[in-house]
């Protein structure tokens, strides 16, 4: 599990879900391999494509880099969920995504004060990257999930470009505020304890709050993981499925219940250790890199083409 350093604020990040964890497996090429050569930019590809791609459902290479083929949507409104920013298009996912966000939905809807989630940004409709924001939701196995309770499920499409998610944490991410409940602690127990979820992320406080009520069996706490920026929402990932041959799952967390983590995220918030005097003669960072359809693995050819 990656530390906070002295030198990174919790805000960093606050736009994107980011990749937690190295590669694990390697994807072998089993669709296509004509995007050997390929330099074009491949959000500017995958972010202008308005549907799935005609071919089975299968999750393409590691969260952040890689696509999906024969993505399933979710439906704008259900009985227990709404998607949220339909302007995006990214309420796309693999099957497995998008049972998982309606089986939540439905466990939300049992809760005081919700009637069930509202669902922020899955996938894009053959993943990918996105034109802005998120690193990772490339394969359809990612989804965010508004911690605002959805009491309102009757939402138009002009309110649900404008409204916004509530802020659960206070002084930087260290703690709840007074918005936090028992059931966002129980929504977030229950995605956690779904075999379907490979890890949580949420802002560090949150981690820390849970760590203090959890009771019984608290397994489900090691996939909870502090991360930048998750305090309007929180982010799912789900395992690849069973049988994936083309899908790069991540490293299990570490053993144990991550409580400490956590902590040492929270005390490096509230004590922040110096910066380090800047060196004069450091080179400047390398611009990032983006992400072209080559760097990608070799199906995503044929999901971008299908």
């Amino acid at each position: 599990m990656i530390r906070i350093t002295a030198t990174i604020a919790l805000i960093a990040g606050l736009a994107a879900c980011q990749q937690e964890a190295k590669v694990a497996t390697t994807v072998q090429p089993a669709i296509s391999t004509q995007n050997t050569n390929d330099t074009r930019i491949a959000k500017q590809v995958f972010g202008r494509l308005p549907t799935a791609s005609n071919q089975p459902s299968a999750p393409v290479g590691f969260y952040s880099k890689g696509c999906q083929a024969g993505a399933a949507e979710l439906a704008e409104t259900g009985a227990t969920w709404q998607a949220m920013r339909l302007s995006r298009n990214r309420n796309w996912g693999q099957p497995e995504l998008v049972d998982f966000v309606q089986d939540l939905s439905r466990f939300a809807a049992q809760q005081p004060g919700w009637n069930g989630l509202y669902l922020g940004d899955m996938s894009q409709p053959r993943g990918g990257p996105m034109l802005s924001g998120h690193a990772s939701h490339q394969i359809g196995l990612d989804a965010d999930i508004w911690l605002k309770p959805a009491n309102n499920l009757s939402l138009s499409r002009t309110d649900r470009e404008n409204i916004s998610s509530d802020r659960m944490d206070r002084n930087g991410g260290a703690y709840v505020n007074s918005s936090w409940t028992p059931a966002h602690e129980a929504i977030v127990r229950a995605a956690a304890s779904d075999p379907r979820v490979a890890r949580i992320f949420i802002f560090p406080g949150a981690k820390v709050e849970m760590c203090k009520n959890a009771t019984g069996d608290r397994s489900w706490l090691n996939k909870v993981r502090p991360w930048y920026g998750h305090n309007y929402h929180f982010h799912v990932r789900l395992n690849c499925p069973a049988g994936s041959s083309v899908c790069a799952p991540q490293d299990p967390p570490p053993p144990g219940d991550g409580c400490a983590d956590a902590a040492a995220w929270v005390d490096n918030i509230v004590n922040p250790k110096p910066a380090p005097p800047a060196d004069p003669n450091a080179p400047k960072p390398a611009p990032k890199r983006e992400l072209t359809m080559a760097s990608l693995p070799a199906q995503c050819a044929a999901v971008a083409a299908n």
